[in-house]
C-alpha cells in the first residue's frame, strides 16, 4: 500500500505542477451577486510632481469590482472628477444611481505618499469617513489596497482582504528541463516574485499565521522533505527527512507547531511537530491511510481526510482525548479539508457523479453547498476574513486559479498569461 501511496503522490505531484515562472496572474470576473452596490470612486488628486506610476483610485475600483460586491462607476460616465467631499454634487450622482463616492488626495512625502480619502454616502448626504494611508515610494499598490479594505468594511461591516497576498506553486522549462517556483504576489496575482526555484517538484505551500514563514514539501533531496523558509530572510531549515511520505505540513494557530504527514513508521499517519523543541507527537494510529491534516482555529483539534470507513471523508480528531469523529458523509469522496476562520464552515475537495468541485459544510447542521461548477478543482485556501476562497482548477488543458465567495455568488478566475499555475494559499493579516 505505501508504494502505491508514494507512487500516487508522484502521480499528483507532476500532474499538479504545469507553469510558467513567468506568468503573470490577470483577473477575469465571471459572476457577482445580482444586486451589487454601485459606487464611483473619482480620480485622486495629485499634489506633486509628474505622473505617479500606478493610478490609485483605479486599483481601488478593481479590488472592490473583484470582490463583486460592488459596480464602480467607469471614468468615462461621471459627471464631475470630485477631489474633496465638499465638491461633491449629490443630485448628478443620484441621476446615476451612485450609493457611495470615494474622493482622494495624494501627497509626495519624504519618504513616500500620503494619501487622504473620503467616502461620501450620496443618498444619506453625508460623510461616513476621512481617512489617511501612508506608505513607501514603492507602496502605491500598498496603500491602495489598504484604502480599499478600509472602504470595504466600512460598507460591508466585514474586514477586507485586499492587502493580503497568496503563495503558488508554478514551472518553467529552462535548458529543457522543468524548473519548479514559489511564487509570492499581492491577491490580485499583481506584482509577483519568485520565493525559491527548484530543480525538482515542490508542493503544498502554507503560510505561517504571522505571514513571516511558509512551509512546504521539496523533493529536491530525491524524495519528499518538508522544509521551513523566512520570507524575509530566505533562512530556511529542512524538518524531516524520513524514508517514505513527508507531506501536508499545516501551521497551528499558534505557529509553534507543524501538524503532517509521515509514513517512518509504515503507514501514513498524522504527526505533530513541536518547532521549539523538535519532537515528533504521533497522534493517528489507523491502517488505512490518514492524510491532510487541518487545525481548528482554536487549536484544540484537527480536521484530516481518511479512508478508513472505505473511500476518502474527513474526520476531526480532539487533542486532548484522541476521539475521532466523522464529518463528512455526503458525497463518495471528501478530502483537503480547510477550516473557515470563525470554525463554523468546513471547506473541502468534493466529488460526486465523478465530478470533482469545491464545496463547503456547515460543521453544525452539516448542511453542504457546492460552490464551483468545473469538473477538476482542487486545493482550496480560504481567505482571513472568510469571505473567500482560492482554488486551483482547469480551463480547458490549462491549469488556473480561481476564487469564489462562501455563499457561491461571486466568482472570478486568475488564469496567467502563460504557463499554468496551481496550488495557491492565501496569506493571513500581516498586523
Amino acid at each position: 500500500m505505501i508504494k502505491n501511496l508514494l507512487k500516487l503522490v508522484s502521480v499528483l505531484v507532476v500532474a499538479s505542477l504545469s507553469l510558467s515562472a513567468r506568468a503573470q496572474l490577470v483577473v477575469d470576473i465571471t459572476s457577482g451577486i445580482d444586486d451589487p452596490t454601485p459606487i464611483a470612486v473619482a480620480p485622486f488628486a495629485f499634489t506633486g510632481t509628474g505622473v505617479l506610476s500606478e493610478d490609485v483610485s483605479d486599483i481601488i475600483s478593481a479590488d472592490l469590482r473583484r470582490s463583486g460586491l460592488f459596480a464602480p462607476v467607469p471614468k468615462e460616465d461621471m459627471l464631475s472628477f470630485p477631489k474633496a467631499p465638499d465638491e461633491v454634487i449629490f443630485r448628478d450622482w443620484r441621476i446615476l444611481g451612485t450609493e457611495y463616492v470615494v474622493t482622494g488626495r495624494i501627497e509626495p512625502q519624504a519618504s513616500g505618499y500620503l494619501l487622504t480619502f473620503d467616502l461620501v454616502n450620496i443618498f444619506g448626504r453625508q460623510t461616513m469617513f476621512t481617512k489617511q494611508v501612508s506608505g513607501g515610494s514603492r507602496q502605491l499598490r500598498d496603500i491602495a489596497h489598504r484604502a480599499a479594505d478600509e472602504i470595504y468594511e466600512a460598507i460591508t461591516g466585514i474586514r477586507g482582504a485586499f492587502s493580503t497576498e497568496m503563495i503558488y506553486v508554478q514551472e518553467e522549462r529552462r535548458g529543457g528541463r522543468p524548473s519548479y517556483s514559489l511564487v509570492r504576489s499581492d491577491i490580485d496575482g499583481a506584482r509577483p516574485k519568485v520565493i525559491r526555484r527548484f530543480s525538482e517538484p515542490v508542493m503544498s505551500p502554507m503560510w505561517s499565521p504571522d505571514g513571516q514563514e511558509v512551509a512546504y514539501v521539496s523533493f529536491e533531496t530525491g524524495r519528499p522533505a518538508i522544509f521551513r523558509e523566512n520570507l524575509r530572510t530566505g533562512a530556511r531549515q529542512q524538518l524531516t527527512n524520513f524514508k517514505g511520505i513527508n507531506s501536508s505540513p499545516t501551521w497551528s494557530p499558534d505557529g509553534s507547531k507543524l501538524a503532517m504527514v509521515l509514513s517512518k513508521d509504515g503507514n501514513p499517519e498524522i504527526y505533530v511537530l513541536d518547532l521549539r523543541s523538535g519532537k515528533f507527537t504521533r497522534l493517528t494510529r489507523h491502517f488505512s491511510i490518514d492524510t491532510e491534516p487541518n487545525w481548528m482555529p482554536d487549536g484544540k483539534s484537527l480536521v484530516f481526510t481518511s479512508d478508513r470507513g472505505g473511500k476518502p471523508q474527513i474526520y476531526q480528531l480532539t487533542l486532548a482525548t484522541g476521539q475521532v469523529d466523522r464529518l463528512t458523509f455526503d458525497g463518495d469522496y471528501n478530502a483537503r479539508p480547510r477550516v473557515s476562520p470563525d470554525g463554523k464552515t468546513l471547506v473541502m475537495v468534493h466529488r460526486s457523479r465523478g465530478v470533482f468541485t469545491i464545496a463547503t459544510m456547515d460543521i453544525v447542521s452539516g448542511r453542504m453547498r457546492v460552490l464551483t461548477e468545473t469538473r477538476l478543482d482542487e486545493s482550496p485556501s480560504i481567505a482571513p476574513n472568510g469571505a473567500m476562497l482560492m482554488y486551483a482548477t482547469k480551463r480547458g488543458d490549462k491549469g488556473i486559479l480561481a476564487a469564489v465567495s462562501l455563499d457561491a455568488g461571486v466568482k472570478y478566475r486568475l488564469p496567467s498569461r502563460s504557463g499554468d499555475v496551481r496550488e495557491p494559499a492565501w496569506s493571513p493579516y500581516f498586523d
